[in-house]
């Protein structure tokens, strides 16, 4: 049995990293600051999506393609995309 070191995502630290039960979908949580996941079963959840959409959008793909690209409803990439433009 390996030992996994984890660390949090918001800030970066190893020390304060405990876990905190399970998600609904039976992947592990940790808690820090705030609590996290390390991996997931949804792809709109992974890390980096928000940025593969943003750049898709600029690129000129369509909500459909990336629909197939991406592997995500196209209701949460309509969702990401209003809450960009609100930022902007």
């Amino acid at each position: 049995m390996g030992v996994i070191d984890v660390v949090c995502p918001h800030c970066e630290s190893m020390d304060g990293v405990v876990k905190n039960g399970k998600a609904d979908s039976g992947l592990q949580r940790y808690l820090c600051k705030c609590s996290f996941q390390l991996d997931f079963v949804y792809n709109a959840n992974k890390a980096g999506t928000h940025e593969r959409i943003k750049d898709m959008a600029m690129n000129g793909l369509g909500v459909r393609d990336m629909d197939r690209v991406l592997g995500i409803s196209p209701t949460i990439i309509i969702s990401h995309l209003k809450n960009w433009c609100r930022r902007m």
